[in-house]
């Protein structure tokens, strides 16, 4: 493959009125090109774009070493060009260490308030103007989809097709009915975990009573919780992937000179699982992809209450999923400095629009998505009401695979969704 780098300087507040304090201020998104070598440089430039939106929020484009899976499939036809949404990756970033030049935790909050799906979709139709690209195709995984609902509410006329896995977003509601549909898939998927690997029932089991009786350190110096361990729950969105909990878990235990510890490699898995640090506005930002109108009030953390089965104190605990409690900003060392900011976000009440359901209701622009039966991230039911909300937008069901299932058989789900595209465009 080829590849290309692509640095934009693009304005903080796309919508900032020319009086108000953000406005003239910029800040810089990374993009990088990737062109299969099979073309030649003149065919190459000749290739339509196409834009893909990485999960997230918080997560920096895919870094490829090589083509493989969707990322082959698309190269046939389009140069890719993998984005650094804003704040992430080479893009001007977000963290602990950043964001206090903005002064104190009120600024701080104002400055991410310009980090959601809208200021990621203008900042693409900036990009899709300066690369001088015709109407491009997008595909957008997980969040990736909820900024390409965005796109498609805002933008339409920057759009060819657009193609989604794993993420249709409710277009309105609180977010309550998000987790209270997830938390119900989350044990469900724990059950038919603990159906197939009994014995890591009792393992999970004694992780949760040694560390209420007994202090276990992440090689950070960070104190390993029970509700922190249950986070390794991100295993079970996977499709093949989930098999790699029970690699984590069997050699949990060590017999050491002061009786059973938990062992180093086991530790250090788990840190590179809960840890914030590479992606810290997955947990300042996360709960605002639900935000219209309404504050979230850590709305996964007064859900949870009405499943204590997923209580750490629980007999028989249960591993949670990506949702983000406030408890993180206690724990992660990373994200210790933001608690104030964190807060600040959760109670914020007058978040704008992420959709626009009357031009969502008219599309024209060609849209296919990939629903996954028992996604425990967003949730089968919740997406096909949005898909019935979206104009045109063809949803392909499946039960063949998960939330990642583009990391399984990315290039024929790929390869699948263009072809419904396609088949409409004619």
């Amino acid at each position: 493959m080829r590849t290309a780098e692509h640095y934009f300087t693009v304005p903080l507040d796309h919508f900032a009125s020319p009086d108000a304090p953000e406005a003239g201020e910029t800040i810089t998104v990374f993009a990088r090109e990737y062109v299969s070598a099979e073309h030649s440089e003149a065919a190459a430039a000749a290739l339509p774009w196409l834009l893909y939106l990485q999960g997230g929020p918080g997560g920096r484009g895919n870094r490829f070493t090589a083509l493989g899976g969707w990322s082959k499939a698309a190269a046939k036809d389009f140069r890719i060009l993998m984005l650094d949404q804003r704040g992430t990756g080479l893009s001007s970033p977000v963290d602990r260490n950043t964001l206090p030049a903005r002064g104190d935790a009120a600024a701080q909050a104002r400055y991410l308030e310009h980090f959601r799906a809208d200021s990621i979709v203008a900042d693409a139709e900036l990009i899709r103007e300066a690369l001088g690209s015709e109407p491009w195709s997008i595909y957008g995984q997980s969040y990736g989809g909820f900024c390409a609902l965005t796109y498609l509410s805002f933008a339409p006329a920057g759009l060819r097709e657009v193609l989604i896995t794993g993420g249709l977003a409710p277009l309105d509601g609180p977010a309550d009915r998000v987790y209270r549909e997830t938390f119900k898939r989350v044990a469900s998927r724990n059950a038919q975990y603990f159906g197939w690997y009994p014995e890591d029932r009792e393992t999970v089991n004694r992780i949760a009573a040694h560390l209420r009786g007994t202090e276990e350190f992440l090689p950070g110096g960070e104190r390993l919780t029970v509700e922190r361990f249950q986070m390794v729950g991100s295993y079970l969105g996977g499709n093949t992937r989930v098999d790699g909990l029970h690699n984590l878990l069997e050699d949990a235990f060590v017999e050491t000179a002061h009786g059973a510890r938990l062992s180093d490699a086991f530790l250090e898995q788990v840190r590179s699982l809960v840890s914030r640090a590479t992606n810290p506005l997955y947990a300042l930002m996360h709960e605002s992809i639900y935000g219209q109108g309404t504050a979230t009030d850590w709305a996964a953390w007064r859900v949870l209450k009405e499943f204590p089965e997923f209580s750490p104190e629980a007999p028989e605990v249960l591993l949670t999923g990506e949702m983000v409690y406030p408890w993180y900003f206690e724990q992660d060392t990373a994200l210790r400095p933001l608690k104030d900011v964190a807060e600040l976000l959760a109670a914020k009440a007058d978040w704008k629009p992420l959709y626009d359901s009357a031009q969502l209701a008219a599309n024209t622009v060609p849209a296919a998505a990939a629903v996954y039966h028992e996604d425990i991230y967003v949730e089968h039911g919740l997406s096909l009401e949005t898909a019935a909300a979206v104009r045109g937008l063809q949803a392909w069901e499946s039960s063949d695979f998960h939330h990642d299932g583009i990391a399984d058989d990315g290039e024929a789900i790929f390869g699948r969704l263009l072809g419904m595209v396609r088949s409409v465009r004619g």
